[in-house]
């Protein structure tokens, strides 16, 4: 009966899918503006930052699409209007991320 019970649980950890974390190598901008940005006279950057001051979120653009951007503000921030490459949790469009680095 045990025997039977430890290889239920296994099967059911094993339907589980792990969690595999995501990649996404884009600009880093914010979810108001996306790829265009709106602001005359700012670089990318300086719009991406006004914004976000505005109540916007950092995001990623790329491949078309624009992530919103979780988690580790400071260092999303520190790249702003550059390209960078992201990895983290993806839920729906918001990726947590978990490292950003600038993208070579």
């Amino acid at each position: 009966m045990k025997k039977m019970f430890a290889f239920v649980i296994l099967g059911i950890l094993c339907a589980i899918p792990a969690m595999a974390a995501t990649t996404v190598t884009g600009v880093v901008t914010d979810d108001m503006c996306g790829r265009k940005h709106m602001m005359a006279g700012k670089t990318d950057a300086e719009c991406t930052r006004a914004c976000v001051k505005a109540g916007a979120k950092f995001a990623i653009a790329a491949d078309g699409k624009v992530y919103i951007l979780a988690g580790k503000t400071s260092e999303v921030d520190a790249l702003a209007g550059k390209k960078a490459t992201v990895i983290g949790e993806l839920k729906g469009n918001t990726l947590t991320v978990s490292s950003i680095a600038a993208a070579k």
